[in-house]
C-alpha cells in the first residue's frame, strides 16, 4: 500500500505543517508502528485454542505472530510464569499503511451497530488505542472456519507529542471518531 504512504508524505505532511506550525520537516508527526495484540486467557487449559488464535492474527495482519508469556504467577488465575497466554504482531512500513487502510475502510465499517470510535482513547503521548470484540469483522476471516469468536487490542503508535496532534493525523488517515 504505496499509495497511502504517498499520500501521508505528500498530502497530509503539508497538512499538519499548516495546522501546527512545524518549522522542521521531521517534526511532523507520522505512523510509527500499529501493535495487534490478542490475549487468549483459555490457552492455558487447551494449547489448541492459541494455536487458532496465532492463525487468525497472522491471517489478519499478514505477518508471523508472536506468542506472549505471563510474566509472574497469579493463583486466583491459574497462571504460571512463562505459560502462553496470548500472541502479539507488530507492523511497521508497507505493511502498517495497509493494515491501518484495511483496518479504517474495511474492517470497521462492517461492525455492528457502529457509530464511531472513540476519540477519548489517546495515552497523553499521541498514542491510540482500539479494542475490536470480533475478529469477523477483517475480510480475510472465513466465519465457518473459525472456532471461537476472539477479541483483539489494537494500538497505534504515532511520533506525535500530543493528542491532539495524533487526533488530527488519523483524522487525516480517515479515523471515523465519533461525535
Amino acid at each position: 500500500m504505496a499509495r497511502l504512504r504517498e499520500a501521508y508524505n505528500n498530502e497530509y505532511a503539508a497538512k499538519m505543517q499548516e495546522k501546527f506550525g512545524y518549522k522542521n520537516p521531521m517534526q511532523i508527526p507520522k505512523l510509527e508502528k500499529i501493535v495487534i495484540n490478542m490475549a487468549v486467557g483459555e490457552a492455558k487449559e487447551n494449547a489448541k485454542v492459541l494455536e487458532a488464535a496465532v492463525h487468525d492474527l497472522e491471517t489478519i495482519s499478514g505477518q508471523k505472530a508472536v506468542i506472549t508469556k505471563s510474566k509472574k504467577s497469579i493463583a486466583n488465575f491459574k497462571i504460571r510464569e512463562g505459560m502462553p497466554i496470548g500472541c502479539k504482531v507488530t507492523l511497521r512500513g508497507d505493511r502498517m499503511y495497509e493494515f491501518a487502510d484495511r483496518l479504517i475502510n474495511l474492517a470497521l465499517p462492517r461492525v455492528r451497530d457502529f457509530r464511531g470510535v472513540n476519540p477519548n482513547s489517546f495515552d497523553g503521548r499521541g498514542n491510540y488505542a482500539l479494542g475490536i470484540k470480533e475478529q469477523l469483522i477483517f475480510p480475510e476471516i472465513e466465519y465457518d472456519k473459525i472456532d471461537k469468536v476472539r477479541g483483539m487490542d489494537i494500538i497505534i503508535v504515532t511520533t506525535a507529542k500530543t493528542d491532539e496532534e495524533a487526533r488530527y493525523l488519523l483524522t487525516l488517515f480517515n479515523m471515523p471518531f465519533s461525535k
